[in-house]
């Protein structure tokens, strides 16, 4: 079964070469669509044997998509961007569900790295070369709207799930998203999108997690709650996002009441456990900071059962479990959030408190030690806060 890899990229020569490394004897076909590159990135790609096509930038990234869509001549295509690389090993798997005669398109999981709340996402980037299937919305955009209407009208056609991660993003990291000033184009993208489609409640719960993001809480409210609103049925995903989304602005607004209803009803919804994540541990945390412990224990532990390699989940129940005098417990989880990430300098210096607190004075210090050390790595003033807090104490380090 030949796959084609089909990608829009524009100046992506940092990131193009490790993306192509990791489709290597996995997709048959490279297609690269370049929207207007002034660096290396055409000869690059050159490089990996693809076959590079020039697109005048239009201001829409489905037409752009659906151009590279274009030239494909695989079976199957497979959707990347510079910034994603596939997930080691997961080539064997791909092509083993696309061996399946009655699916017509693949969501896979997408990982998104260095995003400590939310690291999943589930994108359908994986489908067949058919001529009904085709991108729309010009920011976001996506395949879903063509393959619902052919499902529609061929029922026996099939949406499948690829159960483990496949893609990792590294994209949406802050200093990423400044250099790029991604931001700034999604929103209006997304505002004229949602001008000609008001009801879209995809685009009303994107664009309301924007509004949300930078800070324009009152405009994201009002927004996400208009999505909840729509009389049409929505579907699960997008109603987890609304709901999740809301939760954040009302959390930021410090009305935690109804952050955690918005919470307690996303994690309700039947979706894939790991898109969940974010609301199981948000709403840990609100129920830690109203001092019901138990239950943030409960949603913390939660959250590290659908996944057990999330650091944040870890140091979470560390606080939680210190705070309910559960020390040798809270020692372990600390520990393993230091082991999932050792470069998190709030662990090691709660840790240190902790052992502290209970006279493991020796194994304190050597946390402080490196708590003070990440910080100083960080450039943070906490680093010389920490140090003279123990100099006062009587401890040097």
């Amino acid at each position: 079964m030949k796959l084609s890899l089909c990608m829009i990229v524009k100046n992506e020569e940092e990131t193009l070469a490790k993306c192509l490394n990791s489709v290597q004897g996995i997709v048959d076909e490279i297609i690269i669509l370049d929207t207007g590159s002034t660096d290396k990135t055409p000869k690059i790609a050159q490089q990996f044997g693809a076959k590079v096509h020039s697109f005048d930038w239009c201001d829409d990234f489905a037409k752009a998509r659906n151009a590279a869509l274009s030239y494909a001549t695989g079976q199957w295509i497979l959707v990347l961007d510079a910034d994603e690389t596939l997930a080691p090993g997961i080539g064997k798997q791909l092509h083993q569900i696309m061996e399946n005669r009655d699916l017509i398109v693949v969501n896979l999981i997408r990982q998104e790295i260095g995003a400590s709340q939310s690291p999943y996402s589930l994108v359908s980037r994986l489908f067949r070369n058919h001529p009904q299937i085709c991108f729309s919305r010009p920011y976001h955009a996506m395949v879903d709207d063509s393959v619902a209407e052919l499902v529609r009208q061929k029922p026996q056609w099939k949406i499948g799930n690829l159960g483990n991660i496949a893609i990792l993003h590294e994209g949406y990291q802050a200093e990423t998203i400044a250099k790029r000033n991604k931001w700034q184009m999604a929103k209006a993208a997304m505002e004229r999108y949602l001008t000609e489609h008001p009801n879209d409640a995809y685009a009303i719960s994107k664009l309301g997690a924007l509004y949300v993001e930078i800070g324009d809480l009152e405009q994201g409210i009002e927004l996400l709650k208009s999505g909840l609103s729509q009389d049409s049925d929505i579907e699960e995903g997008i109603l987890y996002e609304l709901h999740y989304h809301l939760g954040i602005a009302y959390g930021k607004q410090q009305q935690f009441s109804t952050a955690k209803h918005h919470y307690q009803q996303a994690v309700e919804i039947n979706i894939l456990p790991q898109l969940k994540l974010g609301a199981y541990n948000n709403l840990g945390n609100i129920f830690k900071q109203e001092g019901e412990l138990e239950s943030a224990k409960t949603a913390y532990q939660m959250a590290i059962e659908i996944d057990q390699n999330l650091a944040i989940s870890h140091y979470n129940l560390g606080m939680t479990l210190r705070g309910m005098g559960a020390y040798q417990e809270a020692i372990t989880a600390y520990q393993k959030a230091i082991e999932l990430n050792p470069n998190s300098a709030e662990t090691f210096q709660n840790l240190g408190v902790l052992l502290l607190q209970i006279g493991q004075l020796s194994d304190s210090l050597m946390m402080f030690k490196a708590a003070i050390e990440l910080h100083e790595q960080n450039n943070s003033p906490e680093a010389k806060r920490l140090r003279q807090g123990l100099e006062e104490m009587g401890f040097h380090v």
